[in-house]
């Protein structure tokens, strides 16, 4: 079977946001392949402010599943875990996001490859450079690295753990 290269980002800001953590990668590593996973980074929230700061974390995979169906995966770890409807850019106790999918363009209604919004989000950028800095965006034709220094927004990012601080899977 064909295996993907996948990179995806996890985000939580509310309760445990550690264990919430925890428990993506155990429930991605039902479903991926994992390879990598960056450190763990303490990030500002963005649009909507006033919430808690997030935890934030970007894992290389593969899968040999088809992006669409990999995103309804993801989305149905993020129900069951808890996830709720809520403002745009607000809390939410889980969110993962399928940043790139190989070196897949893709625009639908559905999803759209490399995730729109990749070369604005700090919080993506510095774990996403930790494991793949060398990587080309596949529309942009810039390293993510490139991106990163290229990116003026002054949103803080601060490393939070090297490691989750228990329970991650060995890879």
């Amino acid at each position: 079977m064909n295996q993907h290269a996948v990179y995806i980002g996890i985000g939580t800001n509310v309760g445990n946001r550690s264990e919430y953590l925890t428990t993506a990668i155990r429930e991605l590593n039902a479903v991926v392949n994992i390879h990598a996973c960056s450190s763990v980074y303490e990030t500002e929230p963005l649009g909507y402010t006033n919430q808690p700061w997030f935890l934030n974390m970007v894992v290389k995979a593969y899968t040999d599943k088809a992006p669409h169906r990999l995103l309804r995966e993801l989305k149905a770890i993020e129900l069951s875990m808890g996830r709720k409807p809520t403002l745009p850019n607000g809390p939410r106790c889980i969110d993962l996001d399928l940043l790139l999918f190989d070196d897949i363009l893709l625009h639908d209604k559905d999803l759209t490859l490399p995730h729109p919004r990749i070369p604005e989000r700090k919080f993506v950028l510095v774990p996403l450079c930790e494991i793949a800095s060398d990587v080309v965006h596949p529309e942009l034709r810039k390293t993510f690295r490139e991106l990163l220094s290229a990116l003026s927004n002054g949103a803080q990012v601060r490393l939070w753990a090297h490691k989750l601080p228990y329970n991650q899977p060995s890879f």
